[in-house]
């Protein structure tokens, strides 16, 4: 079954006449593409909205919408040729050898010893949460 969608249409209509705006020229507005295309105003802003999704338009709420410019490729900004080595890339191998001395992490995992409070976490110790204080508030 084959579903037609009034806003899906009028946005393919759309796009394809893009090509016609400069970069941050205004398109028609509401009316006129309610006008133009015989359709709902609420179907023009669907089809805008889906437009602009699309980071092809940009609205502006009572300026009307505008075509975005299209957006250079990027260049790679910067050195990647550590994830190369670090995810194993081709070639990868021969340059840097597989033993990995692991004794840093193994400190790091090692529990504390017995009456220290570890910060490091991101959580304060249950010791130190403040459960009272706040259930006091919440139940306010």
């Amino acid at each position: 079954m084959h579903e037609r969608s009034s806003v899906g249409e009028l946005a393919d209509r759309l796009r394809t006449e893009l090509d016609r705006y400069s970069p941050d020229e205004k398109l028609p507005s509401s009316r006129a593409l309610v006008e133009r295309f015989r359709v709902s105003p609420v179907t023009v802003s669907r089809a805008l909205a889906l437009l602009a999704a699309e980071g092809l338009v940009v609205t502006r709420p009572g300026a009307g919408a505008f075509r975005v410019r299209p957006r250079a490729s990027a260049a790679p900004g910067g050195d990647t040729s550590w994830q190369e080595v670090a995810l194993s890339a081709d070639g990868a191998a021969d340059l840097v050898p597989r033993s990995v001395d692991a004794s840093g992490v193994l400190v790091s995992l090692a529990a504390p010893p017995p009456g220290v409070i570890e910060f490091n976490g991101g959580y304060l110790h249950p010791s130190l949460q403040p459960e009272r204080a706040m259930a006091a508030a919440l139940s306010r």
